[in-house]
């Protein structure tokens, strides 16, 4: 029996009734995806007063990691605060300029310095390999902040949808390591619980859409293969972590109409629970990927501004710290 759903928003019901939405996901589909032209970061950055940086890091089983630097150009008389930036996929697609729109417009608005990382990824890649690669990279920044011009202090660690998760991952991990520091996390719709057993992911499941349940099972099955859930490790699968307390402030949000909802609600009750402060916001209507596919769409601007507004306010009070 199918489950009733909530109701696409009015102006991206007719947008992504147009769009050209993949049958499944499968490894034939899969390798077709990673065949298209990677996205064009260079138009992005046509008429921005940005200077780019390319970097590889070494890993500790000498995987080289590559990282992309967008720094505001000209002279800045203070460190700027930096935005961790960790691309989505489902783990399996992707790099690090996907969606790279939405860090950006922390650099137009807050003199951010971007850094996105280009984990490796699945099935090549599996386990705590993905989230691994994510705190090198990110562990190389803060290390060499006086050299990028960023504040320690000022870190944000971002992600959507999968880079969402994994962004949650690093942060727990940071956390349990003791470094290094994050200042707050922002996970857009993230990809937090490998179990894909909620409710909102029964509703989504069957039929196309941006990311169905069985798109959801593929991608975790290739990051996690044949590990028992015992065996699951809470940096690769956010939501088994039992402990949710200590981390950064947070921030999470996630369409009214799409699989990750339910999950990434009970993390928010869970921070909650666990003495921790985190914004959510569910956005009536929206499907996966709804803002970063259809900025231009009233939800998703209001989306975009929401987010905007409260990462000024973080990077405030930090500074004031």
């Amino acid at each position: 029996m199918k489950l009733a759903r909530p109701d696409i928003d009015p102006e991206l019901r007719p947008l992504l009734a147009d769009m050209q939405l993949m049958p499944r996901l499968d490894a034939e589909v899969l390798a077709q995806l990673r065949q298209l032209p990677p996205t064009p970061v260079d138009t992005l950055l046509d008429g921005r007063a940005v200077d780019r940086r390319e970097v590889i890091v070494t890993g500790p089983d000498s995987a080289q990691i590559p990282l992309s630097i967008f720094t505001p150009a000209g002279d800045r008389a203070t460190a700027a605060p930096c935005v961790y930036w960790i691309h989505g996929g489902g783990m399996v697609m992707g790099d690090r300029f996907s969606n790279i729109d939405i860090p950006l417009e922390w650099l137009d608005l807050f003199g951010a310095v971007v850094v996105s990382v280009d984990y490796r990824l699945a099935p090549e890649a599996t386990g705590t390999t993905l989230v691994d690669d994510c705190l090198h990279g990110l562990r190389w920044a803060v290390g060499h902040a006086e050299e990028l011009g960023i504040d320690p202090s000022r870190v944000v660690v971002a992600g959507a949808s999968a880079g969402g998760g994994l962004a949650a991952g690093l942060t727990l991990m940071a956390r349990d390591h003791g470094t290094p520091a994050i200042a707050a996390q922002m996970l857009i719709y993230p990809m937090l619980d490998h179990r894909n057993s909620t409710t909102s992911s029964r509703q989504y499941a069957g039929d196309s859409g941006v990311w169905t349940r069985e798109m959801n099972e593929f991608a975790w099955r290739s990051v996690l293969g044949d590990l028992a859930d015992a065996d699951v490790s809470s940096y690769v699968s956010p939501a088994l972590a039992d402990d949710l307390s200590g981390l950064p402030t947070s921030y999470i949000d996630v369409g009214s109409a799409e699989v990750f909802r339910d999950e990434d609600v009970d993390y928010a009750s869970r921070i909650w629970a666990a003495g921790g402060q985190v914004e959510l916001h569910i956005w009536a209507g929206g499907f996966h990927g709804f803002d970063a596919l259809y900025p231009q769409a009233q939800v998703s601007a209001a989306a975009r501004r929401t987010r905007n507004d409260w990462l000024a306010r973080i990077l405030n009070h930090a500074s004031d710290a």
